[in-house]
């Protein structure tokens, strides 16, 4: 049977011993993301609450913010943790884990760039490809060719459906563009339901990477474009 998603499974132990444990269902449909186990749809979490400027939906037929509704669960898990504390994280996939030493806000904010991924928030769904093929902890050039590749072969199934597209990665930076104001938005529901700085400086730290990557990206290209010469060479 042709395999349709996979599982992602974090383990966060923190300084004091306790151990925290997500399982996250990366699915290859594009809607449908399914909120961890929660108690309840926390106020923060509803649509109004510090609602994005260019959100287009509407509390009449989506009352909640899908994105909130996400994240909820690990802020009710993580909302005390302070962000410099270090832990042990594990992370498994079904084909490999990966484990280390790292600072809380680094864990946590692996762990909410994969739940952001796979929310129903119209404007993280570019990042879905990227959930699918999770690698937690990358470094900044790690995440740029992931991103840049991620946004070639998007454009390269549309022109094969006939569709005419831009190469020039315009479209890449208006999603970045677009997801920082999701960022900062939500960096105020954040303050709002966390009682110590780990959640807090975990959205900081991705707001300052949907920041870089843009800025890190004409580098990002020059240099990749040495390691393709023998594909442009090919071609000629």
């Amino acid at each position: 049977m042709e395999k349709r998603g996979t599982l992602v499974t974090y383990r966060i132990t923190l300084e004091d011993g306790r151990v925290e444990s997500m399982d996250v269902s990366v699915e290859e449909t594009p809607t449908g993301a399914k909120p961890l186990a929660v108690a309840a749809t926390p106020a923060w979490a509803r649509l109004g609450v510090h609602q994005c400027e260019h959100c287009p939906l509407s509390a009449e037929t989506s009352p909640d913010c899908p994105l909130a509704v996400r994240l909820a669960p690990l802020m009710a898990r993580f909302g005390d943790v302070r962000s410099f504390e270090p832990v042990e994280l594990v992370v498994r996939t079904d084909i490999r884990t990966v484990s280390g030493t790292t600072t809380a806000q680094h864990a946590i904010g692996s762990l909410m760039g994969l739940l952001m991924a796979t929310s129903d928030c119209p404007h993280t769904a570019f990042l879905r490809p990227m959930a699918r093929f999770h690698l937690p902890l990358s470094s900044m050039e790690e995440t740029s060719y992931r991103v840049v590749s991620m946004h070639a072969l998007g454009l390269a199934f549309r022109a094969r459906r006939g569709e005419a597209v831009d190469f020039d990665f315009s479209e890449l930076f208006e999603n970045y563009r677009r997801l920082e104001l999701v960022n900062h938005a939500f960096s105020a529901r954040v303050r709002a339901a966390s009682e110590e700085d780990g959640t807090r400086n975990a959205i900081v730290m991705l707001d300052a990477l949907a920041k870089l990557v843009p800025s890190f990206l004409d580098d990002t290209l020059r240099d990749l474009e040495r390691l393709f010469r023998g594909h442009i060479a090919a071609a000629r």
